[in-house]
């Protein structure tokens, strides 16, 4: 009595291979259902997740991309891979968090005295003026250590008002060409990563502060800090995606 032909057992990397096709299926079908007059296309890349997504980046307008948290401590952790890309994509970084969120119907964007943050500033104008939102203007400062000393002087109110004219004078360029947004200054007393993340918004910008050869691999510790701790997406925007934005704008 002759056997009939054995059936070829599938080996790991069709397995692997075919949990991805099925993956990607039922996420195709989960985008289709919420917005089903967005195309969307599938594609399954054989590599090193960080690796792969970044390459996929030097192409892409925007990257999204979750954040792995598990609820307890590590709920204020980000997973490898996500941190790896949000530092070294060139186009903005969409950090999403699991889990239902009210909206708010406002973004907030992270603006200090520095020029990196530009980007963020026009890329958070930009989506407003999609979305429809107010903006929100986070800036955040402390009092200098030496304040506490008895013999020198403070004007926390002189302060105020030299920190709101910083604001003002970095979102003015943005102001002129988006006059639709609608904008709430908050300066606040506290250390920006309180600041930021203990703000209720839909969508929460910050810069890189990358700079240089070293700085593109770096995360400054303010975006590193919002990326763990906010409940919000939150989007890293680098220099490059901002000076793209701002060449459109022109």
């Amino acid at each position: 009595m002759q056997r009939g032909a054995e059936q070829a057992v599938p080996g790991p990397e069709d397995v692997l291979s075919r949990a991805a096709v099925r993956m990607l299926e039922t996420a195709e079908a989960v985008a289709r259902s919420r917005q089903p007059t967005v195309p969307v296309v599938t594609q399954v890349v054989e590599g090193v997740p960080a690796v792969v997504l970044q390459e996929q980046a030097q192409q892409a307008d925007e990257l999204v991309i979750g954040d792995r948290g598990l609820g307890g401590f590590t709920r204020a952790l980000l997973g490898s891979v996500t941190m790896k890309v949000a530092v070294q994509a060139p186009c903005p970084v969409v950090v999403v968090r699991a889990g239902p969120r009210e909206r708010a119907g406002e973004i907030a964007v992270g603006i200090d005295d520095s020029d990196s943050c530009e980007p963020a500033i026009a890329y958070a104008f930009e989506q407003a003026g999609l979305r429809g939102a107010t903006l929100r203007l986070v800036h955040a400062w402390q009092v200098p250590v030496h304040a506490f000393a008895p013999e020198i002087f403070f004007d926390a109110d002189e302060i105020h008002a030299t920190r709101h004219e910083m604001v003002r004078g970095r979102i003015a360029p943005w102001e002129a060409r988006h006059p639709e947004v609608n904008l709430v200054e908050d300066i606040q007393n506290a250390h920006p990563v309180d600041a930021l993340t203990g703000t209720a918004c839909d969508l929460l910008i910050v810069g890189s502060h990358g700079r240089g050869a070293l700085g593109s691999l770096l995360l400054g510790s303010v975006s590193r800090g919002v990326l763990h701790h906010a409940r919000c997406p939150v989007v890293v925007v680098r220099g490059a995606a901002g000076r793209h934005a701002e060449a459109e704008e022109g």
